[in-house]
């Protein structure tokens, strides 16, 4: 019979990864709950807790009371075991959040580029008072990653262009890397604000749809099989520079080799926040666009022909989507959109049904609070915990 010495150590790896799935899944199990769910018989989850235990990974966290004989110890992950690092990178603010292995949020900090635009020591200037107000050491960190307007090249993992932020380039991603002595990531922000909606908002559960950004600008982040679709170069998703009946198109992009130019055509142009607020301005709402748009709400009747309008331009974009990928759901997520609520998404879905033969469900965004942090946050931990399940 042939020996095969690999099969036990890959049992084990099996095991401990089922196990510590189960525990961050659930919370503190007993050690015949993790059997019974894992289908390990009792010598093995004894064994397998004992093997996590010894790295530093599990503790007992309390007992469960019985009927007759001892209580029995409840095991749970230790949640200091493993941290992870999010951050929310602007042109006028940087915000990360210090995470433990759980995804409980230990630290929030925020701070100012203090005009300089060296992504490297601002990055690192984030992550440093975000550990220090966590009392988290900065080696603790088990992932990094950062989001940021712009597309992101999947093959380098550097930004390739974004226009908020000029001074990340090419190189940035192995500099940072360097800099903090460990593996980052960089992802577009709209990326992440759809991780967080599969995560945590309306898209929990739904393997295929899309989310559309509208703000100070557009964007859309791609969910197909459950996992981001981010296109060969990154790009997908720029639906900004999408062509649209009535407005001229997007200025050429070859105009300057290796920068997208400003948009002054496309979707972009119909509904960006600078568009929304002049369009408001017509119907006689003033004021920034998210503030126009919930006026335009709150006003009921008088208010109906600007969200109508609104609705209009927003389902070119969606209904172009649908046609080609057919999503299901699309999520509308951004200030504009968050402003506009069900009153918005109502009158998209019904805007698309009458110039598409697709009708996906629009749905508002339910994320609550930072949405790209949130993303960046989730996005670390699944790198994270990945890392600690096949170690």
């Amino acid at each position: 019979m042939e020996r095969r010495p690999g099969v036990p150590r890959l049992l084990r790896e099996i095991n401990d990864r089922a196990a510590l799935e189960l525990l961050l899944d659930s919370g503190p199990l007993t050690r015949g709950q993790i059997g019974e769910l894992t289908g390990l018989s009792k010598v093995t989850a004894s064994q397998t807790l004992a093997r996590l235990e010894e790295r530093g990974l599990v503790e007992v966290a309390g007992e469960q009371a019985g009927g007759r004989g001892p209580n029995a110890a409840l095991y749970g992950i230790i949640p200091s075991s493993a941290y992870v690092a999010g951050l929310d990178v602007g042109p006028e603010f940087v915000t990360t959040a210090i995470a433990d292995i759980h995804g409980e949020i230990v630290s929030e900090v925020t701070v100012a580029p203090s005009g300089h635009d060296d992504p490297v020591a601002l990055v690192h200037s984030a992550v440093v008072k975000a550990c220090r107000s966590a009392k988290v050491a900065l080696s603790k960190l088990r992932a990094v990653v950062i989001g940021t307007p712009g597309v992101v090249d999947p093959r380098t993992g550097d930004v390739q262009f974004s226009f908020d932020l000029p001074g990340w380039h090419e190189g940035i991603h192995e500099a940072l890397a360097r800099d903090l002595r460990r593996d980052i990531k960089i992802e577009n922000d709209v990326n992440l604000v759809a991780v967080a909606e599969h995560t945590l908002g309306a898209a929990r559960g739904v393997d295929d749809f899309v989310l559309l950004w509208v703000g100070r600008g557009i964007g859309m982040g791609v969910v197909l099989g459950g996992r981001l679709h981010r296109g060969r170069s990154g790009s997908a998703g720029e639906i900004g520079y999408l062509p649209v009946p009535g407005v001229p198109l997007a200025e050429d992009v070859r105009a300057v080799p290796g920068r997208l130019p400003s948009l002054a055509g496309g979707l972009q142009s119909l509904v960006s926040a600078e568009a929304v607020a002049e369009l408001a301005a017509g119907h006689g709402f003033e004021g920034a666009a998210a503030e126009c748009v919930a006026a335009a709400v709150a006003a009921g009747e008088r208010g109906e022909p600007l969200l109508d309008e609104i609705a209009g331009r927003l389902a070119l974009g969606v209904a172009s989507v649908s046609v080609v990928l057919d999503p299901g759901l699309v999520v509308l997520a951004g200030e504009v959109s968050q402003a506009g609520g069900g009153a918005l998404t109502s009158r998209i879905e019904e805007a698309v049904a009458r110039i598409c033969p697709v009708r996906p469900q629009v749905m508002a965004s339910e994320v609550t609070g930072n949405p790209v942090l949130r993303g960046a946050v989730i996005a670390a931990l699944e790198q994270a915990r990945e890392e600690i399940f096949t170690s």
